[in-house]
C-alpha cells in the first residue's frame, strides 16, 4: 500500500502529424499538430502537508534541481495563484523517457496541477489550470485539457478531436534531440500549408479503412522537424530507415527522438512489435548503439484524470 494519499497518472502523448506553419514576432514557432495520448505513463505520488513546504523525494528525481523540475514549479505556482497554506510531499516513478518527443515532463507538471487542485481543494476549473499550465511550457495545457487534440498557435489553442482505435510501437533511438538545435538549423521549414481539421477528420477515417490490411497504419502529413533530426542523429535517421524500409509507416515524435508506428488492431501490433525488435537487433550486435527502450502501447480517448476536473 502506497504511503501517499494520492498515487495518480501522467500519460505520454504522441504528435500524429507536427506541421510548422510559421512564426510569431516574438520567435515562437506557429505549429498545427494532433496530439493523443497514450498509456505509457509515469506515476506521481502527493501527501499533503499543513506547514506549506513543497518537497519532493530525492531518490525518484535524482540529479534533477528542484527549480527545474516541472512538479515543484507547477506545485509553486498553484501555490501562489491560489493563496493556500498547504504544502506537498511528492515523488514520481519515471517510465517516459526524458527527452524523446513524449511529453514527460509536461504530463508530470499538468499531473501535478490536477491532483494538488483537488489535494489542496483549491477548486480552479479546467480552463484556469491551463491558464496555468502555459506558463509551465506549451504542451502543458493539452493534458490538463484531457482530450486528443488538434492544436495551433504555438499548441496552445485546442480543439477536441476523435481518433479510431490505434496501438502504437514507440522506440527511443540511442539519441538526445536537442529542441532548441532543431529550431536553430537554417534548413529548417516553417511554412507548411494549414490544415483544415475537417479534412483531417475525413482523411482518417477513409486511412483506416483502406489500411486494414496493411503492416501499419497511414500517417497523415508530415513531421516537419524530422529531417533536421535525422540529419544530425545517426541513430534516428537508421531507426526511421530500418522501419521504413519494412514498410512501416514510421514517424518521428514532437521535436525527437522516440519514433511511432501505428498500427489499427491489437493483433497486427503485437505481431509487428515483436518483429521490430528483431529487426533492430539484427542491425548490431550491441543493441544500446541503436535503441534505448521499445513500448507497445495502446491510444487513449481521455487523459486518465479527466474526471477530476470541471
Amino acid at each position: 500500500m502506497s504511503k501517499y494519499l494520492y498515487d495518480v497518472p501522467a500519460p505520454a502523448k504522441l504528435n500524429l502529424f507536427l506541421h510548422l506553419v510559421g512564426r510569431r514576432l516574438d520567435g515562437y514557432h506557429r505549429l498545427e499538430t494532433v496530439f493523443r495520448f497514450i498509456d505509457l505513463q509515469d506515476t506521481l505520488h502527493f501527501d499533503r502537508r499543513s506547514d506549506g513546504k513543497i518537497l519532493r523525494s530525492q531518490e525518484t528525481l535524482a540529479g534533477l534541481e528542484a527549480n527545474n523540475d516541472l512538479m515543484v514549479r507547477a506545485a509553486r505556482l498553484l501555490q501562489q495563484a491560489t493563496g493556500t497554506s498547504y504544502g506537498v510531499d511528492m515523488a514520481c516513478i519515471k517510465r517516459i523517457p526524458a527527452g524523446g518527443g513524449l511529453g514527460g515532463g509536461s504530463s508530470d507538471a499538468a499531473s501535478t496541477l490536477i491532483a494538488l487542485n483537488r489535494l489542496w481543494d483549491t477548486r480552479l476549473t479546467r480552463a484556469e489550470l491551463m491558464r496555468l499550465g502555459l506558463q509551465l511550457g506549451a504542451d502543458v495545457p493539452v493534458f490538463v485539457f484531457g482530450q486528443n487534440a488538434f492544436a495551433t498557435g504555438i499548441g496552445e489553442q485546442l480543439r477536441a478531436v476523435s481518433l479510431p482505435p490505434a496501438w502504437y510501437t514507440v522506440v527511443q533511438p540511442n539519441a538526445f534531440v536537442s529542441t532548441a538545435e532543431v529550431f536553430a538549423d537554417k534548413g529548417l521549414t516553417r511554412n507548411s500549408k494549414s490544415v483544415i481539421i475537417t479534412f483531417f477528420d475525413g482523411w482518417q477515417v477513409a486511412s483506416h479503412k483502406k489500411s486494414e490490411k496493411e503492416t501499419s497504419s497511414l500517417l497523415f502529413g508530415r513531421n516537419d522537424m524530422e529531417p533536421i533530426a535525422c540529419k544530425n542523429h545517426v541513430a534516428l535517421d537508421a531507426v526511421i530507415r530500418i522501419l521504413r524500409n519494412n514498410n512501416l509507416h514510421a514517424r518521428m515524435t514532437g521535436s525527437g527522438s522516440c519514433v511511432f508506428v501505428e498500427y489499427g488492431n491489437f493483433t497486427t501490433a503485437t505481431s509487428q512489435n515483436r518483429s521490430i525488435s528483431g529487426k533492430l537487433l539484427n542491425l548490431t550486435h550491441d543493441r544500446k548503439l541503436l535503441i534505448k527502450g521499445q513500448w507497445l502501447c495502446q491510444g487513449l480517448d481521455y487523459h486518465p484524470l479527466y474526471s477530476w476536473l470541471k
